[in-house]
């Protein structure tokens, strides 16, 4: 999806869409009792993007603020998790890291009908195309070492002192992502086998680096993710935090650096242009910048982490294509995900290849 397109899918409110609704007398009675300064009446939108879990824009006479909830209805267990996303907001607020800041989180469904945790809502830019083209092209490099910076201070964190130490579990991540998404993947017939994935499964868990390091990890670092400050090349928050767990943080930065290679129809990447072009620095040299943030000399298995990140994300788009073939996914953006899922398999060969 092009950032054009992304923006206009995913930016903005609109009308609360049917059968999301929920009564907002009930919610603004919790919101004089739980959100400091809050004073109704309050008006309810909800954002335009298709996240997994419902968000709206509470806008009230002293201000905004964005209200996450799990969607109405029967739910998958462990699914839409949003006590676990505001405890991971509200922990690493406490130190110092950019995120929005949590009011509150009720457990009580019959508020508004299920779980839901209420934040600041973040004025400030984020960027659909990691060309970066709203920003002149002198300040670009800022940005992205802003990112970088960003992603190093997450992983900088001790889990135990942030209070997250129970967070996930703190040894065999990739190990355990590998087996997760193997099984996914064998499990979805109506999507079908495909050649290169079969190797890429069968090569992977051999191919593990030695080392289990252990971080708070994002799952989902990449600049549509990420709030700016309108003008500056400053990160306000850091937003999206489901995939959020506790694993290795060179996995983690590989799954961001990634968009060194991601063509920017699949998700915003920078697969196919010359970084150069844009006044950007390599991938190369955002390695280096990222190993400089974290004392590292090197990163020497750096292609593993890219050919696993790529298999993930190639495991993910292959569950999409079996929702499209059952029928399950109808929009034109599934279609066109499920379309994407051999150059994912290919990318992911590509970095196999570099590790041999």
């Amino acid at each position: 999806m092009s950032g054009a397109t992304a923006a206009e899918s995913n930016t903005g409110v609109i009308p609360v869409r049917e059968g999301f609704g929920f009564d907002v007398a009930a919610l603004e009675i919790w919101m004089r009792e739980n959100v400091e300064g809050f004073e109704g009446p309050c008006e309810v939108f909800q954002f335009k993007g298709g996240q997994s879990n419902p968000t709206y824009k509470i806008v009230a006479p002293g201000g905004s603020y964005v209200l996450r909830r799990k969607p109405p209805g029967q739910l998958a267990k462990g699914a839409h998790a949003v006590d676990r996303e505001a405890r991971v907001l509200s922990a690493l607020g406490k130190q110092g890291f950019p995120v929005a800041r949590v009011y509150g989180l009720c457990t009580d469904d019959s508020v508004i009908g299920s779980w839901f945790f209420v934040m600041d809502m973040v004025e400030g830019r984020i960027f659909w195309d990691a060309t970066l083209p709203e920003v002149p092209a002198p300040q670009r490099a800022a940005y992205f070492a802003e990112m970088n910076r960003v992603l190093a201070q997450l992983h900088s964190i001790d889990p135990d002192a942030a209070g997250l130490g129970d967070y996930g579990r703190k040894s065999n991540y990739i190990e355990r992502q590998i087996a997760h998404w193997t099984k996914s993947y064998l499990a979805d017939a109506d999507a079908g086998r495909d050649a290169g994935m079969d190797r890429l499964l069968s090569w992977l868990p051999g191919a593990v680096p030695d080392g289990d390091d252990c971080t708070i990890v994002h799952g989902d670092f990449r600049c549509d993710n990420l709030i700016f400050h309108p003008s500056e090349p400053t990160i306000l928050a850091v937003l999206d935090w489901e995939l959020s767990t506790l694993g290795h943080p060179l996995a983690d930065f590989a799954y961001h650096a990634m968009m060194y290679r991601v063509p920017p129809d699949i998700v915003a990447g920078l697969g196919n242009v010359d970084p150069a072009q844009f006044s950007l620095p390599s991938e190369a040299d955002y390695i280096a910048q990222y190993c400089k943030n974290t004392g590292r000399d090197s990163i020497p298995n750096y292609e593993f982490y890219i050919a696993f990140n790529f298999f993930r994300l190639a495991a993910i788009f292959h569950g999409i294509k079996g929702r499209v073939a059952r029928g399950q996914a109808s929009s034109a953006h599934a279609a066109d995900r499920a379309a994407a899922f051999p150059r994912l398999v290919s990318l992911a060969l590509d970095a196999m290849e570099a590790c041999r």
